[in-house]
């Protein structure tokens, strides 16, 4: 670059550069577009000639070392449909003036790597790559219908209130990233609906002060194993990882807009997920939503929640068709799901310590089916997650189901046993149902009651233990006195037992104090949840 004029200008400045120095100091736009939606297009193939470019040393001079505004303007960058050529350096500057670059295209990398800036936007533009490491920004950072060929760094950065890169296209860099963002900070929301990327979505440690959406995004990775990595994020607010809502043409929000997740029925564009998702340790401040989630995995990929902290849980995706959901340690208010979103193949979830304090299924969702998740979440028998919907159901007043849990807990435990344990639980299943049913035990205390009767009727009256002291003989209250563990009729001893007598007592005594404690214990269920 040749020597500067007086007040700054640089002698060699050529026609487009002129009148993006003169449009600087006014701050009005520096429009170098043709208005043909073709030719202007900053993506396509089509090559840009010396008439609309720009050299990038030009630009870093305006922005670090810009001339003073026009008395009564505001001095600010806004280029539109320019070119700007070589590499456009920034690195440890501080950039005072507004940048607003729409539909530009870039020939070298942007390099911003511990740049400063007020507020930074680049809509719909192309860029080879995009190095801003530990940038900080007061206002937003602003990357909407971008394109950039070799991914995006932001680690670090720390962005002063939005981050949009809404509608962006990113490929990936040399080590599989298309957006490296571990650490970064971001006051406000994170919008990055309608995106896509071909490469890792690196988030770990990142921080959001207010709400994160990637509605109808689609996340692809096809060289790695995950498509999203954001161990230890914070979103203060709700993680939408959901559909979005389109209109009839297929269209959605506008650059600065932000879309919502669709009702049922409406046109919408799904989450997808090609690749695992990790959200391990993460805290959301409201809810994680998965409304109309897709997820494409391999067999060793994972969907893994791991110890995640949130009020609501909306596992109201489509279920994925290989690959794991893992849960494991998580501790949620309220679960949000259907019967259709959860894999089915056993070994393919994992609910192990899973702790959740409601269920809010959309849709129908019987015990029968919540039983078959939990074995799906536990192909070798595990009591926990049993013990955890139980208690569950029977908070929420649905006692009978929860019964109906604990006795599917304990059919399962039975496979586990050794033989003869096993035939003992065949046996109180049979008779008692484990207890779960206490009517079952009451109709086989009437069944046996009404046996013994006939019995010691028909072998008639015993001999007295004291002749001239002895009550009547009474057949049907000594079967029940025999039956009764506590309860003391006068009848069981007054007389001589000997023979099949004694037999006969005896395994009425046995069986009186097995069905009379379980009646009881159902006894008492009924009156704690009263």
């Amino acid at each position: 670059m040749a020597e500067a004029r007086p007040g700054g200008e640089p002698s060699d400045l050529t026609g487009p550069e002129r009148l993006m120095w003169d449009a600087y100091r006014t701050g009005s736009v520096c429009d170098l577009s043709t208005r043909t939606a073709e030719r202007d297009d900053p993506h396509a193939d089509r090559v840009w000639g010396h008439e609309r470019s720009v050299r990038a040393a030009v630009v870093a001079l305006l922005l670090l070392h810009g001339p003073g505004p026009v008395p009564g303007r505001v001095a600010s960058l806004k280029l539109r449909g320019v070119r700007i050529t070589g590499r456009l350096d920034l690195s440890g500057g501080t950039v005072a003036p507004y940048v607003e670059l729409q539909s530009c295209r870039f020939d070298g990398e942007v390099q911003l790597s511990e740049t400063r800036f007020g507020t930074l936007r680049l809509v719909n533009c192309a860029i080879p790559r995009l190095e801003a490491a530990r940038l900080q920004t007061e206002g937003d950072l602003h990357l909407p219908r971008c394109r950039v060929a070799r991914g995006i760094r932001l680690t670090d950065a720390q962005i002063g209130t939005d981050l949009l890169i809404s509608e962006a296209v990113v490929q990936r860099d040399g080590k599989g990233r298309a957006l490296a963002a571990d650490g970064m900070s971001v006051a406000q929301d994170f919008q990055g609906e309608l995106l896509q990327t071909y490469g890792e979505l690196s988030l770990r440690g990142a921080k959001v002060g207010v709400s994160m959406s990637l509605r109808g995004a689609r996340l692809s990775n096809p060289t790695g194993k995950r498509a999203l990595n954001a161990p230890q994020l914070t979103v203060e607010r709700t993680l939408y990882l959901t559909s979005i809502a389109m209109d009839d043409s297929g269209s959605t929000t506008p650059a600065y807009g932000q879309g919502y997740t669709p009702l049922r029925g409406e046109p919408a564009r799904h989450f997808e997920c090609r690749g695992g998702l990790r959200l391990d340790d993460g805290r959301f401040g409201d809810a994680v939503d998965f409304y109309g989630a897709r997820f494409t995995l391999t067999e060793d990929q994972e969907v893994s929640l791991r110890r995640i902290h949130t009020p609501e849980l909306r596992f109201v995706g489509e279920r994925p068709e290989r690959g794991r959901v893992v849960l494991s340690g998580s501790q949620v208010v309220k679960l949000v799901d259907t019967a259709t979103s959860w894999p089915a193949r056993p070994g393919r979830l994992s609910i192990e310590g899973f702790a959740y304090e409601n269920l809010a299924p959309r849709g129908l969702f019987p015990t029968a089916r919540r039983l078959e998740w939990v074995e799906a979440a536990t192909p070798e028998y595990s009591p926990e997650p049993y013990e955890r919907l139980a208690s569950v159901l029977r908070a929420s007043g649905e006692d009978a189901d929860a019964r109906a849990v604990l006795l599917a807990k304990q059919r399962r435990r039975r496979t586990t046993l050794p033989p003869a344990l096993r035939a003992w639980g065949y046996l109180q299943d049979w008779t008692v149902v484990y207890g779960y049913r206490p009517g079952r035990a009451a109709l086989w205390m009437a069944v046996l009651w009404a046996a013994g009767a006939v019995l010691f009727t028909v072998h008639g009256e015993p001999p007295p233990l004291k002749a001239e002291e002895h009550p009547d003989w009474n057949p049907v209250l000594f079967a029940l006195d025999l039956l009764l563990p506590v309860i003391d009729l006068g009848q069981q001893d007054q007389w001589i037992l000997r023979g099949g007598w004694q037999w006969g007592t005896a395994a009425l005594v046995i069986l009186g104090w097995i069905l009379a404690t379980t009646v009881a214990a159902g006894a008492s269920r009924v009156l704690r949840r009263g």
